[in-house]
């Protein structure tokens, strides 16, 4: 496969631009029946696909086939049939509960959908963090562009191919580039930006929306913390942990990023995570038959190669790469301090530090003193250390006694808080993210004789009665 990308030339950005905004206007993206067809024909692209995709994710990531189809194929086939199926119930519009005396308004609220979408997206998992959020938009009925990311140039390539051939080209487009055609698109008003990728450039994304008051999705990242309890299973905490730590070698915006340990439990189980790594690896991780990713580009690489030169901890599994092929082995550091190199910001790599802690007090306390992560993973089979977890740290989402995982259950959003980013999605809630929520009201001629003291002139009579409102009883608190 080639690896040359052909990026959008600049002065097309604009007819693109007029093209899905056209198609908006015109209304072409509201009825539900297109929308259905459109939500199949995403899931057919990704189905009868399949091994192009493996193909791409393998060339620019080292991704492996199963690793590929099941973490980002999967999910947008089945996403894409479920909302499909689920359209009329979500677009069904609501009637509130009202007080009395506007029983007879017909207040309703509708769904419509908010206009054109940008949507950008990342490089480490550039299939399902394309589609996932189109998902949302194709069913709220709002025209897309995507920007993928030029880091995965085989990806990118065949999204370019593919997205025209099952999908409506005049309300769905795709934009390729790099740091010059990202910009000419943020220069243009969009009805909703959705971006997944580092906080840098988020900050970057969020200010550029900003001038035309748009809102934004961001999808960050953060270090995301485990919490081991010593109450738990130590084997399997750190099978756990490992098998998120595993997936694209740690290129994950919610891959464990640093174990915090209490003291009692600490060599117990750096023993299991020794024990869990020879398991996963029978041979040399950088062995070919290993079937290892790569670091997907040399500065990356480099960036990641170099936290292991620089930490001050000890390296008790890996820390070994193999500069031609970009591929650094899983490597586990132990002994790592709260100021250790490893700790400044995300790793986003196959580096896993374990710290040492008195209690698992001291870990909640850690984990509560440092930015909003996008996840705070715990083991513990305790009641009372999971209040504690919940009540003392935030973050986007908290997952007991396993990693990953809450990226299957698409009944509850997926998302970051405060530095980790905001605004949720997955299933019904990336329907509503690029939905408004639009109020109605029909008030009935009848209700004028009751409307005689809200016209001028005012009188002591229609203050009297006007302002009855701000004299309700109070209840007692």
């Amino acid at each position: 496969m080639s690896a040359d990308l052909q990026f959008t030339p600049l002065e097309e950005i604009q007819s693109v631009y007029a093209r899905v905004n056209a198609t908006f206007k015109a209304g072409t993206t509201r009825p539900l029946s297109y929308r259905r067809h459109q939500l199949l024909q995403l899931a057919r692209m990704l189905q009868e696909n399949i091994t192009a995709w493996e193909d791409a994710s393998l060339a620019d990531l080292g991704k492996q086939r199963q690793e590929t189809t099941v973490t980002e194929l999967t999910p947008i086939i089945q996403g894409s049939i479920n909302a499909a199926e689920s359209l009329e119930e979500w677009a069904t519009p609501e009637k509130p509960k009202v007080e009395a005396w506007r029983s007879s308004w017909n207040t309703t609220i509708y769904h419509v959908p908010k206009g054109i979408v940008l949507l950008i997206s990342p490089w480490n998992y550039p299939v399902i963090l394309t589609f996932l959020g189109l998902i949302g938009a194709i069913a709220a009925g709002c025209p897309t562009v995507l920007k993928p990311s030029e880091c995965t140039p085989h990806v990118a390539a065949l999204i370019a191919e593919l997205i025209p051939r099952y999908l409506d080209p005049a309300a769905y487009a795709v934009v390729n580039g790099a740091v010059d055609e990202t910009k000419t698109l943020l220069d243009l008003q969009w009805a909703h930006i959705f971006f997944t990728g580092s906080t840098r450039i988020g900050r970057i994304v969020a200010t550029a929306a900003a001038k035309h008051v748009t809102p934004v999705t961001l999808e960050l990242g953060g270090k995301s913390p485990v919490i081991i309890a010593p109450d738990y299973d130590l084997e399997l905490a750190a099978k756990r942990v490992l098998y998120g730590k595993v997936q694209n070698v740690g290129q994950l915006c919610v891959s464990p990023d640093y174990v915090l340990v209490p003291r009692s439990v600490y060599k117990p189980f750096l023993e299991a995570i020794k024990k869990t790594y020879a398991s996963f690896f029978p041979v040399d991780p950088l062995d070919p038959e290993a079937k290892w990713g790569k670091i997907v580009n040399e500065p990356n690489y480099k960036r990641v190669k170099g936290l292991i030169g620089e930490t001050k901890g000890e390296i008790i599994l890996g820390g070994k790469w193999d500069d031609n092929r970009l591929r650094i082995a899983l490597t586990i550091v132990a002994g790592v301090k709260l100021d250790d190199p490893l700790m400044d910001e995300e790793i986003f790599g196959p580096i896993l530090p374990i710290i040492e802690v008195d209690d698992v007090d001291a870990a909640i306390q850690t984990v509560s003193d440092r930015p909003y992560p996008l996840v705070v993973y715990t083991f513990t089979n305790s009641k009372e250390v999971e209040e504690k977890v919940a009540t003392r740290t935030n973050s986007g989402t908290i997952v007991m006694n396993d990693t990953q995982m809450q990226l299957a259950v698409h009944e509850m959003p997926f998302g970051g808080h405060g530095e980790s980013g905001y605004g949720g999605y997955m299933g019904k809630d990336s329907y509503d993210i690029f939905t408004h929520r639009r109020g109605y009201i029909n008030v009935p001629q009848e209700m004028e004789p009751f409307y005689a003291y809200r016209y001028l002139p005012y009188s002591e009579e229609s203050y009297k009665v006007m302002t009855q409102g701000a004299h309700v009883p109070i209840p007692e608190s």
